[in-house]
């Protein structure tokens, strides 16, 4: 399992409740959550079998933009 993090526009539940059914039916997506009392509203990610530009891309058919976060 990959866990990745991505810079976001979701900032607040309706925006949340927007971007749910794109990312819950997507395979390879085994969680998700997004921190909207975090300044940057970090988006966390657990993946398996799907990589970050994948979910930039259903983020941006969603109408949100994911920004992947590369953690050193």
């Amino acid at each position: 399992m990959n866990t990745l993090k991505f810079k976001t526009n979701v900032k607040c539940g309706g925006c949340i409740a927007t971007v749910t059914p794109y990312l819950n039916q997507v395979n390879g997506i085994v969680s998700w959550n997004v921190d909207t009392t975090d300044p940057l509203k970090i988006m966390t990610v657990e993946t398996e079998g799907i990589n970050a530009e994948e979910i930039t891309s259903i983020m941006k058919t969603a109408g949100y933009q994911a920004e992947l976060i590369v953690l050193e």
